[in-house]
């Protein structure tokens, strides 16, 4: 249960629903153009097994519930391509086809939007991508497309500077008293964009921090709790004892890092200390219970709440004035250190 102060932070965040009310009535004694009772937004994310995008989009579908009322709805019907993209290109054209009128689509290959781009186009229905940033060029296709998500470099940055800060913290870092730290890194997938930059900065965040690090292997666990605790499996049978440091890309993962060091009964005293990324509802009891050292919360309930603004505005043509884009198109929510200072503010079992 989250107990954030993040919650609604954002002044105008239900800004659009006013104008519902509005256009569903009359106004100054006019009458007002009919209008529909029901608006469909679909939604397609890439895989279901994600714990993240799950939260995420259960938080998308509370937004949505609160632009209800008695005179209008808004739908949501929800896809998953299992990790297929011509899955997901399927799915987008039946949604397509069932009249929606806003996507909402977390890409299997960020690199591959073009043929959902001309699917919505030619319907004239606008996309906004989410979690998973298509390239640039991609975005320039269309002036119908946009974007919601985070900067993966903060969030490497962050787990960087979190696990500098325990390391200086603590007496048992360094076990072997080597004077440096050796550690392994989980990443999501391979060529993942946000893999490599939460990878690429959380180490170099580490070392411009002046922690001397050795790195003894990397493994790509596909942001999946059970792939990273086979991987990691692996790592403890070829290093033993010697891995000081986990970087995980994302909760699940460091998680289930954690779950092959318990499979093995490996003593406290041996286990490396664990770093995460995107404070799901586990990853924070993880932090709360001393499990993980610390995790970096990327903001689900804002970017839901901005995401289904943006959605209403889209729909309904009015209210884009009030959403924080940057350079027109991306809308970036900030993400925050969590540790166990501060993770009673985000989380309770409640």
């Amino acid at each position: 249960m989250l107990r954030s102060g993040n919650e609604q932070k954002r002044s105008g965040i239900l800004t659009v629903i006013f104008y519902i009310g509005a256009l569903t009535s009359c106004a100054c004694g006019k009458e007002q153009p009919d209008m529909a009772d029901k608006a469909q937004v679909g939604v397609a994310y890439y895989n279901q097994s994600d714990t993240f995008l799950n939260q995420l989009i259960e938080c998308l579908k509370e937004q949505f519930e609160q632009y209800a009322n008695d005179d209008f709805e808004i739908a949501l019907t929800v896809r998953d391509a299992a990790g297929s993209q011509r899955t997901q290109d399927d799915q987008v054209e039946e949604l397509l086809d069932a009249g929606c009128d806003v996507l909402c689509v977390n890409l299997v290959d960020r690199a591959d939007p073009s043929e959902i781009i001309d699917l919505a186009r030619a319907h004239d229905v606008p996309i906004i991508f989410f979690n998973r940033e298509p390239v640039a060029e991609d975005m320039m296709q269309w002036d119908k497309l946009y974007y919601v998500g985070a900067d993966a470099k903060q969030s490497g940055v962050m787990q960087g500077e979190l696990a500098a800060d325990f390391i200086r913290g603590s007496k048992n870092a360094d076990r072997n008293k080597d004077g440096k730290i050796q550690y392994v890194v989980l990443e999501g997938e391979a060529g993942h964009q946000d893999a490599i930059i939460r990878t690429e900065y959380a180490v170099a965040t580490l070392k411009k921090k002046g922690i001397v690090l050795e790195k003894l292997s990397c493994g790509i666990a596909n942001w999946n709790r059970a792939q990273a605790q086979n991987r990691m499996m692996q790592m403890i049978s070829r290093h033993r004892n010697k891995i000081e440091l986990v970087l995980a890309n994302n909760d699940d993962m460091a998680l289930g890092a954690l779950d092959a060091y318990k499979k093995l009964n490996v003593t406290e005293a041996v286990l490396p200390i664990f770093f995460g990324i995107d404070g799901t509802d586990m990853g924070l009891k993880a932090v709360a219970d001393h499990q993980l050292a610390a995790t970096v919360y990327n903001n689900k309930e804002d970017q839901a709440a901005v995401m289904a603004e943006l959605a209403a505005a889209l729909i309904f043509e009015t209210g884009m004035q009030d959403i924080p884009f940057t350079n027109g198109k991306y809308i970036y929510m900030p993400y925050f250190k969590i540790t166990d200072e501060n993770v009673d503010a985000f989380y309770s079992e409640e």
